[in-house]
């Protein structure tokens, strides 16, 4: 069994990047700690069905649901690494439900996860990532959840092309989506063209009032170079 777990801090003047505009690092040396902003990404599956057409998730053949129990391990492997840091003396800790997989078709394993990191570590923030499918309850996400959103298009045909899933909501639909988070809900823009970003749509279906938008660079992979998406365009992750 495959899966991907990261582990990963920033400054904690990155969190207001929304009032910056950027979540630029500043000077060339110090970029935090573990005291600051820790983040640890998890996998939710080994493997992936959805195949997009720019994650090397996609390039294994076969793929599996993790139990609840394999998620929170991931996050125990990132805290026994680093015996020196306590998630309860850092200013934020969060749980990126961001790598492997997409976490509505483990859904049930996933809030399992998160209740029983919550149970260990109080202050814990997670942050769960969907591709937005049909038919999906977002109502328990409040307080200390949030969501993001993987848009990547606002062009529907073009989102339908990189994201090969049947069952899909339409940007109408995601934008009706309304929780009940401490944060707003993030749209994330892997743009890959500049014609996948349009400023008309963006503020026809996402309220700012409810979404925080951040566009995101391509890790370029053999499934990326394999269907000529290249790097896209995004060179740091700047905040429109």
């Amino acid at each position: 069994m495959l899966i991907e777990t990261t582990d990963t801090f920033l400054p904690y003047y990155t969190k207001d990047a929304s009032s910056q505009h950027s979540n630029a690092i500043h000077g060339k040396y110090w970029v935090g700690d573990r005291s600051e902003r820790w983040m640890v990404g998890v996998s939710t599956m080994s493997g992936c069905p959805v195949k997009c057409k720019f994650c090397a998730a996609g390039k294994l053949k076969k793929w599996r649901n993790l139990t609840a129990g394999e998620i929170v391990d991931q996050v125990m492997f990132v805290r026994e690494r680093n015996h020196g840091n306590d998630p309860i003396f850092c200013k934020e800790f969060k749980i990126n439900y961001t790598r492997m997989g997409e976490p509505f078709l483990n859904i049930h394993n996933v809030r399992k996860a998160i209740t029983a990191i919550t149970e260990l570590h109080p202050k814990t923030h997670h942050y769960v990532s969907t591709i937005g499918l049909k038919g999906s309850d977002f109502s328990w996400i409040k307080d200390n959840i949030t969501l993001q959103i993987s848009l990547h298009s606002l062009d529907e045909e073009r989102r339908k092309w990189l994201i090969p899933i049947n069952n899909l909501m339409t940007l109408e639909e995601l934008g009706a989506i309304r929780t009940g988070s401490n944060l707003k809900t993030t749209i994330n823009l892997t743009l890959v063209d500049t014609k996948d970003f349009d400023i008309t749509k963006l503020r026809k279906y996402f309220d700012p009032k409810y979404f925080f938008v951040k566009l995101s660079p391509i890790n370029e992979n053999d499934i990326s170079k394999g269907n000529d998406l290249g790097k896209g365009v995004i060179e740091q992750l700047n905040l429109v």
